[in-house]
Parts: C-alpha cells; sequence; structure tokens
C-alpha cells in the first residue's frame, strides 16, 4: 500500500466554544470507530475490530472530565495525530497493540513509595513493575 501523507492532514484548528470542540470530539470519535476495521487489515492483527473500539472508547472517557476548551484542543491535535499516523502505517504492529490496547493505569502509591522509588511523577513507570524496597539505611 502507497502511503499519502496527506490523505488525513488536517489543518491545525482552535475551538472558539466548548461546543465546538464537543463536535470536533465526536466526530474524532467517529473516525476512529470506522476506521478499525482497517486498522485490524492494514496491521494484520488477530483481534477483532470491536476490540480497538473498546479501547478507544476508554481513551475518549479517560478524557471526559476535561471542560477547557484549549485543552480540549491539544487532546484533540494528538488523537487526530495518532489517527493519522496509524491510517497511513506509520506504526508498527506493538505500537497499535501498546497505544490502544494495553491499560496504562496504575494503582495509587502514598508519598513514601514515590519517594523511595527517586521520583514524584506518575508518568514514568518503573522498569520492573515491582513496589520499591526501600533501601534507606544501607
Amino acid at each position: 500500500m502507497t502511503t499519502i501523507p496527506t490523505r488525513l492532514a488536517q489543518a491545525v484548528r482552535t475551538s472558539k466554544s466548548p461546543v465546538e470542540a464537543r463536535k470536533r470530539a465526536i466526530q474524532l470519535y467517529r473516525d476512529w470507530y470506522r476506521a478499525a476495521p482497517e486498522v485490524v487489515t492494514l496491521y494484520a492483527l488477530s483481534i477483532h475490530p470491536s476490540q480497538i473500539r473498546h479501547a478507544v472508547r476508554a481513551q475518549f472517557e479517560r478524557n471526559r472530565h476535561v471542560t477547557d476548551h484549549k485543552v480540549i484542543d491539544v487532546l484533540l491535535l494528538k488523537g487526530r495525530q495518532e489517527y493519522q499516523e496509524t491510517l497511513n502505517c506509520w506504526k508498527q504492529n506493538d505500537h497499535i497493540l501498546g497505544i490502544l490496547l494495553e491499560e496504562k493505569s496504575r494503582p495509587q502509591r502514598t508519598f513514601l513509595e514515590k519517594f523511595y522509588e527517586g521520583r514524584d511523577e506518575d508518568a514514568v513507570l518503573p522498569a520492573t513493575g515491582t513496589k520499591a524496597t526501600g533501601l534507606i539505611g544501607l
């Protein structure tokens, strides 16, 4: 398949109101929803399109509480970029499975658990996936 980079390109737009941002979010959701069978075919995935649709729905639900239309614009820009990169086959199978199908949530940690890990931000996940042991005093 030939990649046409401008096939899905759109100019960056800003929403003038939350209503317009909502309409754009719904349109992006519909685009992802309709593209699920094509994604499965393009990447030869051994999953059903409904699993991709479920993962996309979870991504949109995660940001449902956002009300600032400027923040929504940034999320829409990132979502549209992911959509374009996915349908232009600029990703590997692992990217699709990792981004769309794996849960990225992490259990809440106490201040001391974060301190023992040496960081306070939740964006960085430890490589081992185990709790810190707290080696203070060695």
